[in-house]
């Protein structure tokens, strides 16, 4: 399949370099525009700068000017005698004359008192106006300094003013001289600096509302400046030599500003002088669009130039491709022909030997993925394919088949014992034994993995099945020598058929493994399916679950059953042993439970359970003077693990018991299961002062060499062989010989399974040392136990005075 043109390597390699190209160009065009903004910042700061300067300049080039007409006024005889006689007249037309000349538009005479004697601007000659001079600071300074100047309003009109005495020869009155800041003074300003400039003023103080009084801006920006202003500081007053550059924004535009106050008074006059930024970018503007073409036509020579070079690579990529693809779709194409001494050629080279390469391994799989590597038998894959095909044959033909699935028993034994490398072999002595059982070629052996077998038998029956499943197990039992070593091996097989069983592969194999399952818990070695073995797997489920929930809760019980001192008659040790009285299925016996919770690590659980109940219960009666000894049951699950000793000082720390009051039952088996690890901890058991037995001894697999090496104080016979006595010679045997062993090594002898007097009486002649069984007492309750004591001791006292009584 042709790969769309945007996927292309072509048109991909050209996509990549216009990517990378432009992602430059944009980096650039965004370090340049940052540079010139920055640029265009400071170029327009330092202009700020200085027409603040030159602005000053001017400023008192006119206070200059309007100081020296003043003092010409001030020191003309003709206008002092006019003063001191205080004609009107004269003194206004003076006034008028002297601000003609500088073209003044405000020449006014002061009283010394501050009061208006004369003002140009009145349209009456001769009037005097009643108010006074709107600046008194101004007087007193001119009083001080012999002049003054500032910026002011007057009349809601912004002049620049100065003030200067008339004396003869004391100061007998004050001249005030000014021009008007208006439109015309701002455009010379504007002129020189070439920046705009703005004059507010906010009469009553910096808290009022600012008006602007006169200015360059336009309308709406002009109109924005006031509230911009007001938000600001004032700079600290007229004498401020430079102040700092400020960004306004006025009516969505960006302006850089300086502001210059030029009264401190109570009525605040600033000059603001401010460049739009705007206008300040607009060069950079136009070397960005330039800068922004010529980026777009090396994007375009870019991109012309990466499809190019894409064409000269993408031809023998392409032929590449396909041939690959070829490989991949399971087709061997021709080798591929790429005249080329770089990359692409040799990469070409190699995937013609990669070809070469492929086909001998496909022969090669083909052969083994089929088979088990190990034994060569088919392997599940195989088997399950030939269960397919036999099914459909079967289903057509209306024929049956049947199916067997093998597990070895003690497999993991051998491996952990003997080796791997003895376990392999051994699955091929198997393999091989199990070939030779199969008469006709179209029965199936494979290997499903591990110590798993299955057994396909086209056109079988649960009866032919069952031969073919015995003469299997004959040819394993037969002796096996696998490295030097006699290897004893078993095996367990369920059966299933079809279509009684199930007209599935995955529901067949399924239900050949539970049976399997069944015939390793019937010990028969050979099971057909059953439903029952499937509706018994979901209730042990379901037992599993709600055992869970009794240990839990707390729902399980303890009974206790007595072992009696054969020499003495007195019980100074009981057993404990769990019960489970279920809420709906009533009494579960053990039997059914604990195998289970061994199968699934569980036993854990319920042991500590028991231990805490059982060590609880024995403090409890030996505080009320019942002295007995506890023992308790430890599957094979909590020897490995070593937290046991851990569990059991804690439990004999809290109860404040006597550890030799515990006694710790534990089968051959479960030492056996894992001798090292297991010896260890029956060895820290052993160390905290609690003594140890073996139970059922006599049934399993230990030697009297780890017999020696564990630190156990009791051996108990099993019932098996107690049971027996009377009946069997050698049960009898086996018990005396037990009861001499244990003495000889010093050990305690336990009978267990004493149903009947004659056995009690006949392990008393043996020399055994305790009794347990129903011929005592069954497992009671700690409350009966008790009763059955108190009976007990009441029945000897009696039976003793009844002696003592026939002997008088």
């Amino acid at each position: 399949m042709p790969l769309p043109r945007i996927h292309s390597l072509r048109a991909r390699i050209a996509l990549i370099v216009a990517v990378l190209l432009l992602a430059v160009q944009v980096l650039g065009m965004t370090a340049v525009s940052t540079i010139m903004a920055s640029n265009a910042r400071r170029d327009v700061d330092e202009r700020l700068q200085v027409a603040q300067g030159v602005f000053r300049q001017v400023v008192q080039s006119h206070r200059d000017r309007l100081t020296q007409a003043a003092m010409v006024v001030a020191a003309d005889f003709g206008f002092r005698e006019a003063v001191a006689s205080d004609n009107q007249a004269t003194i206004v037309s003076a006034l008028r004359n002297h601000g003609d000349r500088i073209s003044a538009d405000l020449v006014m005479l002061l009283g010394l008192d501050g009061d208006l004697v004369a003002d140009t601007r009145d349209a009456a000659e001769g009037g005097k106006a009643a108010h006074a001079f709107a600046y008194p600071a101004l007087i007193a300074e001119a009083r001080r300094n012999g002049n003054a100047a500032a910026v002011g309003l007057l009349d809601g009109r912004l002049y620049e003013l100065v003030v200067v005495p008339v004396r003869a020869p004391v100061a007998i009155a004050w001249i005030v001289m000014g021009f008007r800041i208006d439109a015309g003074f701002v455009g010379t300003i504007t002129s020189i600096t070439g920046l705009d400039v703005s004059f507010l003023g906010s009469a009553g103080g910096e808290r009022r509302p600012w008006a602007l009084l006169a200015g360059s801006l336009p309308g709406a920006v002009g109109a924005a400046l006031p509230a911009a202003v007001a938000a600001l500081p004032l700079p600290d007053g007229p004498d401020t030599a430079q102040t700092p550059a400020i960004t306004l924004e006025l009516a969505g535009e960006d302006y850089r500003a300086r502001m210059v106050r030029l009264h401190a008074g109570s009525d605040p006059v600033v000059a603001v002088l401010q460049q739009s930024m705007a206008e300040a970018m607009a060069p950079f503007r136009r070397l960005q669009s330039t800068l922004l073409l010529l980026t777009l036509a090396g994007l375009a020579v870019s991109v012309l130039v990466s499809l190019w070079t894409a064409r000269s690579l993408a031809r023998p990529i392409g032929l590449l491709t396909g041939f690959a693809r070829g490989i991949g779709e399971g087709r061997y194409p021709d080798p591929i022909v790429v005249r080329r001494q770089d990359e692409l050629g040799v990469l070409a080279a190699t995937f013609n030997r990669m070809r070469e390469a492929l086909v001998e391994r496909e022969r090669r799989i083909t052969d083994l993925a089929y088979r088990d590597a190990l034994t060569g038998l088919p392997n599940r894959a195989l088997f399950n394919d030939r269960l397919q095909q036999a099914l459909a044959a079967a289903a057509r033909a209306d024929e049956g088949l049947a199916v067997m699935v093998m597990d070895l028993d003690r497999f993991k034994y051998v491996n952990d014992t003997l080796g791997h490398p003895i376990g392999d072999l051994l699955l091929c002595e198997v393999g091989q034994r199990l070939r030779q059982t199969l008469l006709r070629a179209t029965d199936t052996v494979a290997r499903l993995g591990g110590d798993e077998f299955a057994v396909l038998i086209p056109g079988g029956t649960a009866e032919a099945a069952g031969h073919v499943a015995r003469r299997m197990r004959e040819a394993l039992e037969r002796p096996m020598v696998i490295g030097g070593q006699l290897v004893d091996v078993s095996a367990s097989i369920g059966i299933v058929c079809f279509p009684q069983h199930g007209d599935d592969l995955h529901d067949l194999m399924r239900r050949a493994d539970v049976a399997m399952y069944a015939a390793k818990r019937a010990d028969g070695g050979v099971a057909v399916y059953d439903v029952r073995h499937d509706n018994h797997t979901l209730e042990r489920l379901s037992l599993m679950s709600e055992l869970r929930q009794a240990v839990e809760r707390d729902e399980l019980t303890l009974h206790y059953q007595p072992k009696v001192d054969l020499a003495t008659g007195e019980v100074r040790h009981v057993e404990a042993l769990v019960r489970w009285e279920h809420a709906t299925r009533g009494f579960v016996s053990p039997d059914r439970f604990v195998p289970f919770a061994e199968q699934t690590g569980y036993i854990k659980a319920i042991t500590r359970w028991v231990a805490g109940r059982a060590l609880a219960q024995c403090a409890e009666w030996r505080a009320r003077g019942i002295a007995l000894d506890v023992s308790i049951n430890v599957s094979a699950r909590d020897l490995p693990g070593g937290e046991l000793p851990e569990v059991f000082a804690a439990l004999l720390a809290r109860h404040q018991l006597d550890p030799s009051c515990v006694w710790i039952e534990i089968t051959e088996s479960a030492v056996m299961h894992d001798a090292a690890l297991s010896l260890q901890t029956l060895e820290q058991l052993h160390a905290l002062g609690i003594r140890l037995s073996i139970d059922d001894f006599g049934t399993g697999y230990s030697s009297l060499a780890y017999l020696k090496r564990m630190p156990v104080d009791e051996i108990k016979i099993d019932r098996s062989f107690v049971m027996g006595m009377d009946q069997d010679p050698d049960d009898e045997t086996i018990v005396r010989s037990t009861i001499d062993l244990g003495h000889n090594m010093g050990l305690v002898v336990v009978a267990e399974g004493v149903e009947n007097a004659a056995a009690m009486a006949r392990l008393r002649a043996l020399g055994c040392d305790l009794a347990q069984g129903y011929h005592l007492s069954r497992p009671l309750a700690p409350d009966r136990l008790e009763a059955w004591l108190r009976a007990r001791r009441a029945e000897r006292a009696r039976a003793a005075a009844e002696t003592g009584q026939a002997g008088e």
